[in-house]
C-alpha cells in the first residue's frame, strides 16, 4: 500500500511540475503553396503560451509583405503580424524575419498556417496539422 501511495505521489508531483514547461510539441506537414514551399511548423506550448516555429529549411518568400495567417479548425483566418520585420537596404530581402510567434489567447486552435501577402492579399503557401492543434487558451 505504501509503495502504491509514493508511486502515485511521484507520479502527481512529475505532472505538476511538467505542466508549467511544454505539454505537447506538434508539427505540421510541409508548407505547399506557389512562393513558400519548404520547410514546416511547429506548435509548442512555452509558459502556458502557443508558439509557432518556422522549421530551419523554410525560406520566407520573396515578396514585399508577407504575414503569419494562421486557419482555426472552424475555417475561421487570423492575420497576424509580418514575417519580415526588417528589410535589407535595398528592400528585396529580409535581414531579419519573425521565424516565431506567439498566438493571441482568443486563437483556440490551429489547423494550418499560412503565409500571406497582404500586399497582393493572397496566400502564398500552407502548412496543415493532421488535425487541429488545441491551444491551451479554449
Amino acid at each position: 500500500m505504501h509503495a502504491f501511495l509514493r508511486t502515485s505521489c511521484a507520479l502527481a508531483i512529475l505532472l505538476t511540475a511538467t505542466h508549467g514547461v511544454a505539454l505537447a510539441k506538434h508539427k505540421s506537414m510541409p508548407f505547399k503553396g506557389a512562393k513558400a514551399n519548404t520547410g514546416y511548423v511547429m506548435h509548442d506550448v512555452v509558459n502556458g503560451k502557443n508558439v509557432l516555429t518556422l522549421s530551419d529549411d523554410f525560406i520566407a518568400p520573396q515578396t514585399p509583405d508577407p504575414h503569419w495567417q494562421v486557419v482555426d479548425g472552424k475555417g475561421r483566418v487570423y492575420l497576424l503580424d509580418r514575417l519580415a520585420i526588417k528589410m535589407n537596404d535595398k528592400g528585396d530581402k529580409p535581414d531579419k524575419e519573425k521565424r516565431s510567434i506567439t498566438l493571441p489567447d482568443y486563437i483556440t486552435d490551429v489547423a494550418k498556417v499560412q503565409m500571406w501577402c497582404a500586399w497582393a492579399e493572397t496566400v502564398l503557401g500552407e502548412a496543415q496539422f493532421d488535425q487541429p492543434v488545441m491551444s491551451m487558451n479554449k
